[in-house]
């Protein structure tokens, strides 16, 4: 795989270690289970995989290419490159500006810009229509254009479905950018729809099957579905894709529901005429971030802290995954951590921050899951790791605790 040139400040000398200590024992991405870090006091158990995967660090190879090509022009991002504060907040720094907000609203009119301007496409893609108008302009939309290559791919399969005359299902949350992205694609393909999790799924398999009226289409799939999308006709052949940084398991859930639907209504015999098989727009770097979180919670802990930007698609599923099993902080960066006793964190399942208090329980040796999201910088992993061992004076030194694992 590519090596990347990204900004050494975005890596860091104890998490970059672990991953390189345990690419060198497998190499194929076999053994999903923990690194053991253990300090004496405090262990913690670190993720097989997680952080920048290659998307993200191709973004950001693209986008300090293009400041340091372009030193006397202006430099835009469409929106937020990744879903990361600091990575975005450092590129700001530098003096790029953000076009859009994540929901698509304008911030700086298109007006305002010049042939002579840089735009930076970021890591979710855009919409056909932004290309277009950014075009006009005569900007160059494809010079650094940082869209995940397995994002396009996704793509690519849409237009596949199109050519085989299936109306596509897509896996997503409807106002992120990237599912934006692919809608706008989609739809030039096939007709499409877009489903957020397996709840909606089975709404629309109701349907499919005659259980439910159109009513009871209308109330949940108003203004989710293409222009010309008739239910009616429209859901005889599907096709299921995603929005690559949904979670890995429902989207096969959901792919699987819809197979089961279809053999319901036509038979084992006839079904493969209208489902098709699409397991392959998977995200191979959010699956295996996902089972590497799976392989976490294997292991007994006290406590999980995810590392990641508020509005990370990708990390909030792996925040998920550990509130199921163990108090869960899912936190932005170190500044977070306020003392031994003190945490501020984010409540995703209600889009409100936390402060808690005795957040690490009195024990003799404390047990932590420590991971974060694919857009999240080791820099930042390591900061918090570091900052909660500042809080045991009697912990063992880093180079020893490294120097154990080789």
């Amino acid at each position: 795989m590519k090596n990347f040139n990204i900004p050494d400040f975005y890596k860091s000398p104890v998490i970059s270690k672990v991953k390189e200590i345990r690419k060198g024992r497998d190499p194929r991405k076999k053994d999903f289970s923990p690194t053991i870090l253990n300090f004496g006091p405090i262990r913690f158990h670190i993720a097989r995989h997680f952080g920048f995967c290659y998307g993200v660090e191709n973004a950001i190879e693209i986008s300090y290419k293009a400041i340091e090509e372009n030193p006397e022009k202006r430099v835009f991002l469409l929106s937020q490159m990744i879903h990361n504060p600091d990575v975005n907040n450092d590129l700001l720094n530098r003096g790029v500006k953000f076009l859009m907000d994540t929901n698509g609203a304008q911030i700086i009119p298109f007006s305002e810009l010049t042939s002579n301007d840089i735009v930076i496409i970021p890591a979710f893609g855009t919409t056909l229509k932004i290309e277009e108008e950014l075009s006009k302009i005569g900007i160059d939309v494809r010079k650094y254009d940082t869209t995940c290559p397995f994002v396009e791919r996704v793509w690519k399969k849409s237009e596949k479905l199109g050519e085989d005359q299936y109306s596509i299902i897509i896996h997503g949350k409807f106002n992120h950018e990237e599912t934006r992205a692919t809608y706008s694609r989609s739809e030039q393909n096939a007709p499409s729809i877009i489903v957020k999790d397996i709840a909606e799924s089975r709404v629309l398999g109701e349907y499919i099957l005659g259980n439910i009226g159109l009513d009871d289409f209308n109330k949940v799939f108003k203004g989710k579905h293409s222009e010309n999308f008739d239910p009616t006709k429209h859901l005889e052949r599907v096709g299921v894709i995603n929005q690559t940084t949904m979670l890995a398991a429902e989207t096969q859930e959901i792919a699987d529901y819809f197979k089961n639907v279809m053999v319901k209504k036509y038979g084992d015999s006839d079904f493969k005429n209208h489902f098709a098989d699409t397991r392959d727009t998977l995200c191979y770097a959010t699956n295996e971030n996902q089972e590497a979180t799976y392989g976490l919670l294997k292991n007994d802990a006290d406590l999980a802290i995810v590392v990641g930007g508020y509005n990370s698609s990708n990390t909030s599923h792996i925040v998920e995954l550990c509130e199921e099993k163990l108090p869960t902080y899912f936190i932005s960066s170190a500044k977070e951590i306020i003392s031994k006793n003190e945490i501020n964190h984010f409540d995703f399942s209600h889009h409100k921050h936390l402060h808690s208090l005795d957040f690490l329980p009195n024990k003799e040796v404390i047990d932590i899951i420590l991971t974060s999201g694919a857009s999240c910088p080791d820099s930042i992993v390591d900061e918090v790791l570091q900052k909660i061992v500042s809080y045991f004076p009697g912990a063992k030194n880093i180079d020893e605790v490294i120097g154990g694992l080789k």
